[in-house]
């Protein structure tokens, strides 16, 4: 199994991204981003065998569905609001 290096492993992340959930490429970016303001790929920079092309696949999926719990989330934190103004 081939390792790539830490920006081509970041690289792999967002393309997966684009073609999985058919994000544009600034939205793909934006959630590597934020992935790794957040630190989730330190372990992959420190463990050159968690960067492989399957592990990528693997991590796009898991930033996807965070993102979708999160927005999920808040709306509904914004509906309990709604309804307790009424």
């Amino acid at each position: 199994m081939t390792t790539l290096t830490y920006e081509e492993y970041l690289d792999e992340v967002t393309t997966v991204l684009t073609e999985l959930y058919d994000l544009d490429d600034d939205a793909a970016i934006k959630l590597v981003v934020a992935a790794q303001d957040a630190e989730f790929f330190v372990p992959h920079d420190a463990h050159e065998e968690m960067r492989t092309a399957e592990q990528a696949k693997k991590d796009a999926v898991t930033l996807f569905e965070r993102k979708q719990n999160r927005q999920q989330t808040q709306e509904k934190q914004q509906q309990r609001v709604r309804q307790q103004k009424k």
